[in-house]
């Protein structure tokens, strides 16, 4: 009985293929994988969602402070029409005294 064993491999993948002599035995054809491509895929897919997830904080932070910025203004703008409207409420005092006589 001889045995012939040849191996090929192409940096990824080794291929083993066993052949005996003999009419009733069959050919063996092992295939290994190097693994280094799952690999390269898992690290690909963590970044991606590392990516992703930094871009979603971003925005949410982002909204935040636009939010805020938007309710300072609001208060600012609050605050100047009650100091405006105490100004011409004091005008217009001022007004209608200097116009009526005082009456005792």
């Amino acid at each position: 009985m001889v045995e012939r064993v040849v191996e090929r491999t192409d940096g990824v993948t080794t291929e083993r293929e066993v052949t005996r002599d003999g009419a009733a035995t069959p050919v063996y054809v092992e295939r290994r994988g190097g693994g280094m491509g799952g690999i390269l895929i898992g690290i690909g897919v963590l970044a991606l969602v590392a990516i992703v997830a930094f871009f979603l904080m971003n925005q949410s932070n982002n909204d935040a402070v636009r939010t805020e910025a938007v309710t300072d203004a609001a208060a600012n703008v609050s605050q100047a029409a009650g100091k405006a409207a105490d100004g011409v409420s004091s005008a217009a005092q001022q007004a209608a005294d200097s116009v009526t006589p005082e009456k005792k």
